[in-house]
C-alpha cells in the first residue's frame, strides 16, 4: 500500500477526509499536527504563544520526517507544512500527495468557530487566509499526485474521488459532510 499524504490549508478537509480515507483503504491514519502536540506534550496554540512559529515549524518537520518514513498510511499535513522545502521533499519522494482545494470562503465558514488556529488569531482571519493562500496554492500545487475540490462536498465524496484518482481500493463507505467534521 502506498503512502498518501493530504496538504491543503486550514478548513479543507484534510483531517476528515483522511480518517475517512484511512478507514476506507483500512490503513493507519496519522495527523502531524496532532503527532507535534503528542511529542510536545502541548497544543499547538502554546508552543505558537510559548516559543514562536519557528519552533513549531521545527517541531512540524520532525514529525513530517518521521512519519513519511512509515508504510501504508494516510497523513493529514499542517496547512503551511509545505512552507519547508525538505517537508515538500519528503511528501513527494515518500507517497502520493493529495490536494485538497477549497476557496478562502469555505475556509472562513469551515474555521470560524475554532480556537485552536494559530494563525487565525487575528483582527481579519479571511484576510489573513487570503494571503496564506496566495503563498501556498502553488506549493501545494507543485507537490501534487492529484488536486482534489472539497467545497460543499462530503467526506465520502472526496474520499472517493482520491480513491479513483490514485486507482486504489476501498474496503468500506461512511457519508458524513465535511462542514460536519470541525
Amino acid at each position: 500500500m502506498v503512502n498518501i499524504f493530504l496538504v491543503g490549508p486550514m478548513g479543507s478537509g484534510k483531517t476528515a477526509v483522511g480518517k475517512q480515507l484511512a478507514k476506507l483503504l483500512q490503513v493507519q491514519f496519522y495527523d502531524s499536527d496532532a503527532e507535534v502536540e503528542r511529542v510536545a506534550g502541548v497544543d499547538i496554540s502554546y508552543i505558537f504563544e510559548k516559543e514562536g512559529e519557528d519552533s513549531f515549524r521545527k517541531r512540524e518537520t520532525e514529525a513530517i520526517e518521521n512519519l513519511t518514513q512509515l508504510n501504508g498510511i494516510v497523513l493529514a499535513t499542517g496547512g503551511g507544512a509545505i512552507l519547508a522545502e525538505q517537508n515538500r521533499k519528503c511528501l513527494q519522494a515518500r507517497g502520493k500527495v493529495v490536494y485538497l482545494r477549497t476557496s478562502v470562503e469555505q475556509q472562513v465558514d469551515r474555521t470560524r468557530h475554532g480556537r485552536h488556529r494559530p494563525m487565525l488569531n487575528v483582527a481579519d482571519p479571511e484576510q489573513r487566509l487570503r494571503s496564506l493562500f496566495a503563498i501556498r496554492a502553488p506549493l501545494y500545487e507543485a507537490i501534487a499526485t492529484i488536486i482534489v475540490t472539497t467545497d460543499h462536498r462530503r467526506v465520502s465524496t472526496v474520499a472517493q474521488e482520491i480513491i479513483s484518482g490514485l486507482h486504489l481500493n476501498p474496503s468500506s463507505q461512511v457519508d458524513t459532510p465535511i462542514d460536519e467534521q470541525g
